[in-house]
């Protein structure tokens, strides 16, 4: 059976010249800073975000983990969506491992957080409060149907955050969708943050691996908290291979991926039974939710499953797809035949 498998970017499989890229890497202990294939990529990622240092880690659960145990200390405190993937997603680690206090505030439909409410959340100083240190912003943002933060807006936090003396992290999972579907460079996006950590392992569809980017002695006490948590890795430049390959070649191409959620969007929004908001689809993630009540999300997912069509459930009547690497347009016109065909059997 054909396989249209849109649960996550993760899914994807590396190119040939990624797997080429593998097979030839020249490789070192990372360790001790001696495989010049994770060098090489840590340049390159820290040039293309406009940062001083970049450092290698194996997921970008690890990269937000290893930035936020390097920004604060325990009892300090960071603010956060209460839809960000940092906060709902990543087991939280934070806590559990740097006993760090997450101060939630609403996320707005379009990803980002209120100005006058991270400004009211800013902790005054005062022994029975923990510490304000960290800002945490997503773009693109998962939970919010893969919504792009502007430059403007990302700056205007980081202003905010200068006045008080936090800093900003960025969890750019997706940041260079954002820069694609924005047509700017993805420089313009973290400017003026304090960290950014992007996956390579989504969109650019290298099979595992995640950079994070900032100043230099950020990243040198961020290799230090990256040993603490098991990250050390050893010949890693056989997976640094792909990751260059990713930032040469898969930029791009994203802009087939957001072509490929518009029309499968456009495509579930005339199938009856189903509701979703057009407007919210500006990346690769598409979200939608099943309004008819005769079968629950659950139910639907392993209806479409059985006609080759893997989505995801969200929690409520929510679903995700999401496009990526090895999804043509051909796959989303199958998909959307058999969405359709499981709607008229209700």
């Amino acid at each position: 059976m054909r396989i249209i498998d849109l649960r996550s970017d993760t899914v994807t499989l590396p190119t040939p010249a990624m797997r080429e890229a593998i097979y030839q890497a020249e490789v070192g202990d990372d360790v001790f800073g001696e495989d010049p294939t994770v060098n090489q990529l840590e340049e390159m990622a820290a040039q293309r975000m406009g940062k001083e240092a970049a450092l290698y880690v194996a997921s970008g659960t690890m990269g937000n983990l290893v930035s936020l145990l390097t920004h604060c200390g325990r009892g300090d405190e960071f603010i956060v969506g209460h839809l960000a993937h940092t906060f709902l997603y990543e087991a939280g680690g934070p806590a559990a491992l740097g006993g760090i206090h997450p101060r939630t505030l609403l996320n707005q439909p379009d990803g980002t957080l209120d100005l006058a409410d991270i400004e009211a959340a800013i902790r005054a100083e005062n022994i029975h409060f923990p510490r304000t240190r960290l800002i945490c912003l997503e773009n693109t943002h998962n939970r919010c149907g893969g919504a792009v933060l502007t430059p403007e807006y990302t700056k205007s936090v980081c202003q905010l955050a200068q006045r008080d003396g936090l800093a900003v992290h960025l969890d750019g999972a997706r940041v260079f969708n954002a820069a694609v579907a924005l047509g700017v460079d993805v420089k313009d996006l973290v400017e003026d943050v304090d960290s950014v950590m992007f996956c390579l392992s989504k969109g650019l569809s290298a099979p595992v691996g995640s950079v994070i980017c900032g100043d230099e002695e950020f990243i040198y006490e961020a290799r230090r908290n990256r040993k603490i948590v098991g990250g050390g890795m050893r010949q890693a430049g056989i997976i640094a291979a792909a990751g260059i390959v990713a930032l040469e070649q898969m930029v791009d191409r994203q802009a087939e991926d957001h072509a490929n959620a518009r029309r499968l969007a456009e495509g579930l929004a005339e199938i009856p039974g189903l509701a979703i908001n057009l407007d919210r689809v500006q990346t690769n993630i598409v979200i939608f939710e099943l309004a008819s009540e005769r079968l629950t999300p659950a139910e639907f997912e392993a209806r479409l499953s059985e006609g080759g069509v893997k989505l995801l459930a969200m929690g409520g009547r929510g679903l995700r797809a999401v496009t990526h690497y090895g999804i043509e347009a051909d796959d989303i016109e199958a998909a959307l035949a058999v969405v359709g065909e499981v709607m008229e059997q209700l």
